[in-house]
């Protein structure tokens, strides 16, 4: 244990305070078992280890991450029960799908030791999702995604803007200091600006890799595929690429990969899972609801300007961050009149030539156009709904 708790120093004296996201706000920190989860790369371990050192004592907190060689030999349960006894309180396991059995692990560890606090965090939504069954009664489930536009502007530029509210949106309550330069900004955003490793060298690079990592390891472990399935999830991410945002053929995709029809929608939930894709609804409510996908996008605009250079047109763009950023916070269905419908409201998104043809017929529309600083009437700058988290 004591080669553990040195490598868990040595990483928090690294951790910089100065920017944190936005769900350490959001996170009961004083819950007995929380889960933190998330895609790849999106800053969960950043995030325990700020919280680690900004509001625990070091002498009675460790952090491990269950990749560490130290599992190899040793069991994690043994592991919290030395720490317990020696006055070990909070307890914060990093990647915890990788430890066999973890979901059992953490029951017991919870069970045996109610004086100590756990935390723990999973790459692959998958397999924490798959596992959570054992502990629906025990833990409390978080969820993170990548970086909005506003947590952009304040890490890589310093620029500060309190969150906003959807209805302060589209009430025209908005409260903003001057910005310079801010359309620049956020076409630097959409480019890469959504995981925060954009701050470092070879973000292409890094961002294939998570790709990879997730098409490759993640999602077959979870669904028991073999490797040649694998590389097909892989064919099947890029065809979306090549045709986003479009309403799929399913059957015309299963021929062309040469897999069951019922196989690729499960696929296509999976990647949604796993931060890879999303899959725009309709409005229509019910279980017949779960399966009506009226379109499918790439999960967010640096994947389609990776993966999508020749294709990753202007329109595709505008409707994927539109939909990665409100969706955080709120249900968004297709519309019937428009491109989306949140909360009693039809959005059409555009260019600054953008007209009112769309909403003329919705009780309540909204025109969003790209390529704008400023609102005005019921038209909002795209921009805007990065400011939601």
């Amino acid at each position: 244990m004591e080669t553990l708790i040195v490598n868990a120093q040595r990483l928090l004296s690294h951790v910089d305070l100065r920017f944190q996201r936005y769900a350490m706000a959001k996170i009961n920190w004083q819950n007995r078992l929380i889960g933190l989860l998330g895609p790849r790369g999106v800053g969960k371990t950043t995030l325990v280890l700020q919280y680690i050192k900004q509001y625990l004592p070091v002498q009675q907190t460790l952090y491990v991450t269950a990749e560490d060689y130290y599992f190899a030999s040793h069991r994690l349960t043994d592991l919290a029960s030395e720490f317990v006894a020696a006055g070990g309180r909070y307890l914060f396991i990093d990647e915890i799908h990788k430890y066999p059995d973890w979901a059992k692990a953490l029951k017991l560890i919870y069970d045996q030791h109610p004086s100590l606090q756990i935390v723990f965090t999973g790459s692959s939504v998958l397999d924490i999702k798959k596992g959570t069954a054992d502990l629906s009664r025990r833990a409390v489930i978080y969820t993170m995604q990548g970086l909005s536009f506003r947590e952009y502007l304040e890490l890589v530029h310093q620029i500060k803007i309190r969150v906003h509210t959807l209805q302060e949106l589209t009430a025209l309550q908005v409260s903003l200091p001057p910005i310079t330069g801010i359309l620049p900004l956020f076409r630097q955003y959409l480019e890469r600006g959504y995981y925060p490793f954009a701050i470092e060298e070879d973000f292409d690079i890094k961002l294939m890799q998570v790709m990879s990592q997730t098409l490759e390891v993640d999602i077959p472990s979870f669904a028991q595929m073999n490797v040649s399935t694998g590389r097909k999830l892989k064919q099947l991410l890029a065809i979306v690429a090549q045709s986003v945002p479009f309403k799929p053929n399913m059957s015309k995709i299963a021929m062309q990969l040469n897999i069951g029809r019922n196989n690729l929608v499960d696929y296509f939930l999976f990647m949604e899972e796993a931060g890879m894709l999303l899959q725009l609804r309709s409005q229509t409510q019910g279980i017949s609801a779960l399966g009506k996908v009226e379109k499918v996008y790439l999960d967010n605009s640096n994947l389609l300007h990776v993966l999508a250079a020749e294709n990753a047109n202007l329109g595709n763009i505008r409707e994927t961050f539109f939909l990665n950023q409100t969706r955080v916070l709120h249900e968004v269905r297709s519309s019937v009149c428009a491109d989306f419908y949140i909360d009693g409201i039809d959005f059409e998104v555009g260019g600054k030539n953008k007209g009112l043809k769309q909403i003329k017929l919705a009780p309540k529309g909204i025109v969003v156009k790209d390529d704008l600083e400023q609102a005005y009437l019921n038209v909002l700058p795209l921009w805007y709904f990065g400011l939601l988290y």
